[in-house]
């Protein structure tokens, strides 16, 4: 069973896109996840014409790092994955993404809630709108209102939830600002996870230095793959410089 409870260390995440992953860009981006020792995968996206089944099982014919369901919709639930990551939008107002789905998905996800992983999802703005917001129908935080990014977080833990994503959303142009980062890791006690506009090394640098305890990289690696292998060797450095 996988619990998102590591103090004092790192984790990065590569997430891929049922809709994007596949042949020998899968297989590509797998080497290096498994080359370099990402933590762990995730799988979703906003839309869903592929089968979410389908990519966890050529995962697994390829690598041994857990895989974890993060769902962008109904259809992507599926009981593969080594964890299933429970999201509600609590940025947003929207009920369904609140509780609504949550109720539909019960049924369903009971057998196997040992996997199952409350998770508070907080969208933050990145100066465009993200697909995120768009397909969410929701507005994201402002990006220059930590105070509401920490309240919101807060309520979460109070409500909780076992991990705090904060997302600045997929494709976004810019990351999550590290003084929100900053101000959400020195308020609550869980996990906190950064995602979404992150492309270049310095950017996860930044993340994890302002306390982000998971980093989740998703459109980058499209664009670039080895900026998993980056995002492993900042964590491992990390890692080390407490060790001495």
């Amino acid at each position: 069973m996988i619990k998102f409870d590591f103090p004092n260390t790192k984790r990065v995440a590569l997430l891929l896109d049922p809709d994007k992953s596949e042949g020998p860009v899968l297989e590509e981006i797998l080497g290096i996840a498994s080359e370099h020792r990402a933590d762990y995968i995730f799988t979703g996206g906003s839309l869903t014409f592929n089968s979410v089944d389908n990519l966890i099982d050529a995962i697994r014919e390829k690598c041994n790092i857990p895989v974890i369901l993060f769902p962008g919709n109904l259809l992507q639930l599926s009981r593969k994955a080594d964890a299933v990551l429970l999201l509600s939008l609590i940025s947003g107002r929207n009920p369904d993404l609140l509780i609504g789905n949550h109720v539909i998905a019960a049924p369903y996800l009971r057998d196997i809630r040992k996997k199952l992983i409350s998770v508070g999802y907080i969208l933050i703005g990145s100066g465009q709108r993200s697909s995120v917001e768009y397909i969410s129908n929701t507005c994201p935080i402002p990006a220059d209102k930590p105070e509401i990014a920490v309240a919101t977080a807060l309520a979460g833990e109070m409500l909780g939830l076992k991990m705090i994503y904060l997302e600045g959303g997929s494709g976004a142009s810019n990351p999550v600002p590290p003084e929100i980062i900053r101000a959400v890791r020195s308020n609550i006690s869980i996990p906190v996870a950064v995602g979404g506009g992150l492309k270049l090394p310095q950017e996860i640098m930044d993340a994890f230095d302002a306390g982000a305890d998971l980093i989740v990289l998703g459109n980058g690696c499209e664009k670039n793959p080895h900026l998993l292998a980056d995002a492993c060797k900042i964590r491992d450095n990390l890692i080390n410089r407490r060790l001495t």
